[in-house]
């Protein structure tokens, strides 16, 4: 059978609270960071989910302003709920906005890989959906993607579909993607993301969009060159057919499966047994990865390789 790899996670948010305002927002609160509190909380939920085939550690947060007083603090906390994964043997993956070269740098000590959506280039979504959204200027995502690729961290990146960009818009933003990495080797695998309402309905995608995303997914599959993964997020596609067809049009992973998606929070995750009943269909199976893929090892530090080996010899997985 056919295989698709997903990362068994799970999502710490450091914060909600962002500074950006885009329209089509589900994650986003007017929120404190609660530094202190919320860390107690989550040390409390790592000790749980130990020794429970969770590998992967996902810290997520809103965008804090570059020049907010709370910046280094923020920092800071990213950096000990990291140590602090760590020291459990979890893998941490960080997504949490723009980053400095230099905070890019010293968070790269302490996780295995990390993540930033480019969801689309064209600028004119800087006067629509993004009208209000100060960090999500073309230039600063595909900055971020190059600092990345730099340092040698091994990266997820990926396009946000449906939120008013032409067809060949995502085509665009995959070949500046492609070319990046071209230059330095560190993209893991890049998420086909449609974009969800946060009012669950029958069918969540169109019948035309489901039509372009498959063809979307055919044609990224030969604009990336062949070490690039393509993930599509399972929850967001309803109809178990179509999500059948996107994996034979060349969807080879479905990303971390946590117990909540925080960034689509009324599309929940199906059980492992029903995901695995409905893939059995198609002669496809599921097969557990780790949030780094093998060949990106070298770019890890020596004690980071410590961790991730005992993943791969205690746990045999990938």
């Amino acid at each position: 059978m056919k295989e698709i790899t997903y990362s068994p996670s799970y999502t710490i948010v450091i914060t909600y609270e962002c500074f950006n305002y885009c329209t089509y927002c589900n994650f986003r609160v007017n929120s404190k960071l609660d530094s202190r509190s919320r860390i107690r909380k989550i040390n409390f939920l790592l000790e749980k989910i130990q020794n429970k085939s969770i590998s992967e550690i996902l810290i997520l947060s809103g965008e804090i302003h570059p020049q907010s007083p709370v910046r280094k603090i923020w920092l800071q906390d990213i950096y000990h709920l990291c140590r602090l994964a760590l020291s459990m043997n979890f893998l941490p993956h960080i997504n949490v906005g723009l980053l400095t070269y230099t905070e890019m740098k010293i968070l790269k000590t302490v996780s295995i890989s990390m993540g930033l959506m480019v969801e689309q280039l064209t600028p004119i979504l800087l006067n629509t959906v993004h009208y209000s959204a100060p960090s999500k200027i073309p230039y600063l995502r595909l900055q971020h993607l190059s600092w990345a690729g730099k340092l040698q961290v091994p990266f997820t990146t990926g396009v946000l579909l449906y939120i008013g960009e032409k067809e060949e818009n995502s085509w665009d933003t995959l070949k500046e993607i492609a070319l990046i990495h071209q230059k330095w080797n560190h993209i893991q695998e890049i998420i086909l993301q449609p974009y969800s309402s946060n009012i669950k309905q029958k069918s969540n995608i169109s019948i035309s969009n489901q039509y372009q995303l498959v063809k979307l997914i055919s044609k990224a599959r030969n604009i990336l060159p062949v070490s690039i993964k393509l993930q599509l997020p399972p929850n967001l596609i309803q109809d178990s057919n179509y999500l059948l067809r996107c994996l034979k049009a060349g969807i080879q992973d479905f990303g971390g499966i946590s117990p909540k998606d925080e960034i689509n929070p009324s599309y929940f995750h199906l059980s492992k047994e029903k995901l695995s009943k409905i893939l059995k269909y198609g002669k496809w199976k599921l097969r557990v990865r780790l949030p780094i893929y093998p060949n990106y090892d070298k770019y890890l530090s020596q004690s980071l390789q410590t961790v991730v080996n005992f993943w791969q010899r205690n746990k045999r997985i990938d």
